[in-house]
């Protein structure tokens, strides 16, 4: 492990890709569950890790979580973090691990182009929900999508192209590489995002930073835009979650999609509540809040309004 840490550093410094990547988080486990591919419409072999829990009534539709790694980073590595298996056991939801692009450490190639939805990711994304629905009775008002870092970013990417299937997004530490107006006009998309004052990967107020070519927005504007697009109230409302975290709301919005915003004080560049990722790189870890809990909780609360809620299996 220790190996694999040097190892991300010196992959982020050498800026390969030159876009964010997760100190710390090059790792892949001897104890690592099944791969499974996937050949998607845009000509990839793509990969993804499967968590089903077991003892689950089949004939139950049952709510998707896919939960996205961030740069220079693999499946595993997301699992262990975010600690969504864990949940979904007791909560009785179906959790997937897809893996972005490259030969070794995997990165999602967020890329603008005439025809976002069929950037290669959203491709993969989208036909990956309708390979699972085929193998098991997935609850279509129930699919839901989340990432952390370059994987925030793809939820963002999400949003913007698979709003109609997809039905709430939950960025950590969120790299946006794309321009925050990038999807102008998208249906709303209710969001919970996280991000910690002291992330110097990805800075909370915004800056060009030496790991990615364009500077990031800053995260409270960029919220501000999502509730834009949500039609939601122009003043959100502030409070304390606690001594550490504070909850920014933007209520009233289009089809109830609602956007929040948890900052975590002095937190840096990490998944909170999860497993920690190494300080020294990604800056202060915190268990002030357990962000996959509380985003759960914020999807439950947020099916899809339009859409039937059960994929029947062929």
């Amino acid at each position: 492990m220790r190996r694999a840490r040097v190892l991300a550093s010196v992959l982020a410094c050498i800026g390969v890709p030159p876009v964010l990547a997760v100190a710390g988080a090059a790792a892949r486990y001897a104890s690592a569950p099944p791969t499974y591919t996937l050949t998607t419409s845009a000509h990839q072999t793509r990969e993804y890790i499967l968590h089903v829990p077991s003892g689950r009534d089949a004939s139950k539709p049952a709510p998707l979580v896919i939960s996205m790694h961030g740069a220079m980073n693999w499946p595993e590595f997301q699992m262990d973090v975010t600690q969504w298996n864990r949940l979904a056991d007791d909560q009785g939801f179906i959790v997937v691990y897809p893996a972005g692009e490259g030969g070794g450490p995997k990165i999602w190639e967020l890329r603008g182009g005439s025809n976002p939805s069929r950037m290669p990711d959203v491709v993969f994304i989208s036909e990956l929900i309708d390979t699972l629905a085929a193998r098991y009775t997935i609850d279509r008002a129930r699919v839901y999508a989340n990432g952390l870092s370059n994987g925030g970013g793809m939820s963002f990417a999400l949003s913007c192209t698979l709003a109609d299937r997809i039905a709430a997004f939950g960025p950590v530490s969120s790299a946006v590489t794309l321009p925050i107006d990038w999807c102008p006009g998208a249906r709303p998309a209710p969001v919970v995002a996280f991000h910690g004052t002291a992330d110097n990967f990805v800075p909370y107020d915004g800056a060009k930073v030496w790991i990615a070519p364009e500077p990031f927005p800053s995260i409270p504007e960029w919220i501000a835009a999502w509730a834009r697009r949500n039609r939601c109230a122009t003043a959100p409302i502030d409070s304390a979650f606690n001594a550490e975290v504070t909850r920014r709301a933007y209520g009233g919005c289009a089809d109830g999609a609602d956007v929040v915003l948890y900052t975590v004080k002095g937190g840096g560049h990490q998944w909170y509540g999860g497993t920690p990722i190494s300080a020294w790189m990604a800056g202060p870890y915190s268990r002030s809040i357990d962000a996959t809990r509380v985003m759960w909780d914020f999807f439950q609360r947020h099916p899809l309004r339009d859409k039937s809620r059960q994929i029947p299996n062929p």
